[in-house]
């Protein structure tokens, strides 16, 4: 467990009796109240360390599927496809953006369609109701279960 702390305080500048105060642009820090100076103790702490992430486990499925595959070529031709139809969609995609009217007109169809999802789904309970029993049909449909 790591642990670290830092006591900062304010810049003052004397001029005869009068007290002036500049605040550390690097640490936040409270004003001088009442000739008192006032200090904050900065401490963070490391919780834990978890070396099984999300990304360590999709590096081990990408492992298994490659070391069970017994056509290894069609693994790369398919990871070319799909490196091929990421690059052709964002070519499309920016082609549209591109176009005088089309852009508009899909943000004006996006934000329509979102207030009517909102409107038939989420304003009301028994809509909600309805929205998580579907969304639980379809999960479940998927997984097969």
């Amino acid at each position: 467990m790591a642990s670290a702390s830092a006591i900062a305080l304010p810049y003052l500048f004397f001029n005869g009796n009068r007290t002036y105060l500049r605040k550390n642009p690097y640490v936040p820090i409270s004003t001088i109240t009442r000739g008192r100076k006032r200090c904050f103790t900065v401490v963070a702490k490391a919780v834990g360390d978890d070396s099984d992430s999300s990304s360590g486990s999709f590096v081990k499925y990408v492992r298994n599927a490659w070391n069970n595959s017994e056509d290894r070529l069609a693994l790369v031709g398919l990871g070319f496809a799909a490196i091929a139809a990421f690059w052709a969609s964002s070519s499309l995609i920016a082609a549209i953006d591109k176009l005088p009217f089309i852009p508009s007109a899909l943000e004006f169809i996006g934000i329509w369609f979102s207030w009517w999802f909102i409107y038939r789904y989420i304003l009301f309970k028994p809509d909600r109701e309805e929205l998580v029993r579907n969304v639980k049909n379809s999960i479940s449909d998927i997984l097969g279960q």
